[in-house]
């Protein structure tokens, strides 16, 4: 029977090694992780979900992540939003027509001193204007 305290262990560490490959953590790896490691379903996709970094469902080329704590909010981090939304024709949670993008948005990026700020895939772009964002984007064809 398999040790259910080192899988956990190492569950976290599998889960993102499958969002990196694979660009999110599928239901049937979630499946078969908790089948391998002796845990249930639950367990395996309340860590993945818990995680705002990870994602169940498929996501664009790039992960654009805008800040909404409250120094954003406090710095007219709805502004950027909008922009990004217009720039992009997506709502967060969405992934853009040709793939290029998927919008979230996440309680905190650990760049309020750069407020409003967004992080694209790992690069954290902070004090955004609308013309920063659109050549920010622009950069990333």
């Amino acid at each position: 029977m398999p040790n259910k305290d080192k899988g956990r262990d190492a569950l976290l560490e599998m889960i993102k090694a499958e969002q990196l490959n694979a660009g999110h953590v599928s239901e049937a790896f979630i499946a078969a992780t908790a089948k391998t490691m002796g845990l249930s379903v639950g367990e395996v996709y309340g860590v993945t979900t818990f995680y705002s970094f990870l994602s169940t469902k498929p996501s664009g080329k790039h992960v654009i992540r805008v800040c909404k704590s409250l120094p954003c909010c406090m710095k007219d981090a709805e502004m950027i939003i909008d922009w990004i939304q217009a720039e992009l024709a997506i709502d967060p949670g969405e992934t853009s027509a040709d793939g290029r993008f998927s919008f979230e948005l996440i309680n905190c990026i650990g760049a309020c001193d750069l407020a409003p700020a967004m992080l694209i895939d790992d690069q954290v772009f902070g004090q955004l204007t609308r013309e920063k964002i659109s050549e920010i984007l622009k950069s990333y064809d």
